[in-house]
């Protein structure tokens, strides 16, 4: 037998190989700068995204809020994800990837239309106590990062998940159906956001109080509010964070986001409208 100071270099000796044979792990949203091909920050100019992929990845998103708590998110080189698809919000938008949670039935189907890559449920299901994912299709990354739900009786541990979606340095998160504030490790799971998709209705998901809390652990540069039923919720929202946000209603329900051009004072960009659907 060797003795136990032999055994011990041995074993650090072949963690470290192990470790530097390994694949390298994608950077989520955690450094400035991602690591992978050159990032490039860029305005758009209207051309079409998808006609040819650029060399480097460009920080941008086209976001279209499509209804409920559903949105449309773009990419330079043409890939489409819808949020919380549901089989009737953004249906017929041929999606690349799209993301689901299951607090309710308008947050989820089994009936996913031809075309889809990539079939993200949020929710522990087939026995696992935990679903993970973390895709890369072209110029965007896909993660999950579980939460829990109320349910009947208690709460139901991994029942939810908030995405994370990066495309190039813009970086960018849906709540899905949150009922609690993050602890620590969801927040470093999630890591730096710029643009947070949150639910207000303050009841199915949580109070607007607590969700407020909530933006402020994240601190986005941009809150886009769903999930709602009426222009009061939203303008209950923003008078809660008048102090710290400015806030504006564009006419289109679409926006282009871009990091180079994100607000110097974080803003409510209220896509939505008045809600309703």
């Amino acid at each position: 037998m060797w003795p136990v100071a032999v055994r011990s270099l041995l074993v650090a000796l072949v963690a470290s190989l192990l470790a530097a044979l390994a694949p390298p792990v994608l950077a989520r949203c955690i450094k400035n700068v991602a690591e992978g091909p050159p990032v490039q920050a860029a305005r758009f100019t209207g051309e079409r995204w998808a006609q040819g992929a650029p060399a480097a990845i460009v920080s941008a998103a086209r976001l279209t809020f499509v209804g409920h708590s559903s949105f449309l998110i773009e990419t330079p080189q043409g890939v489409r994800v819808i949020t919380d698809y549901n089989g009737v919000n953004g249906y017929g938008r041929k999606p690349d990837i799209v993301t689901m949670n299951n607090a309710h039935g308008t947050h989820y189907t089994d009936d996913i239309e031809p075309g889809v890559m990539h079939v993200l449920r949020g929710w522990a299901e087939g026995g696992r106590d935990l679903m993970n994912h973390d895709v890369t299709l072209r110029d965007i990354q896909v993660w999950n990062v579980p939460t829990n739900v109320r349910d009947v009786g208690g709460v139901r541990r991994n029942g939810n998940s908030i995405f994370g979606f990066r495309i190039g340095d813009l970086c960018l998160a849906h709540l899905g159906h949150l009922h609690h504030r993050l602890e620590k490790e969801h927040l470093e799971q999630l890591g730096r956001i710029d643009v947070l998709m949150t639910p207000i209705d303050g009841s199915y998901t949580m109070g607007v109080p607590l969700m407020i809390d909530v933006i402020g652990q994240i601190k986005p540069q941009v809150v886009l509010p769903m999930h709602y039923w009426g222009r009061g919720q939203v303008e209950r929202l923003i008078g809660l964070l008048s102090d710290s946000h400015d806030a504006t209603w564009p006419d289109s329900r679409t926006i282009d986001i871009t990091k180079a051009g994100l607000p110097a004072k974080p803003t409510i960009i209220v896509l939505g409208g008045s809600g309703g659907d």
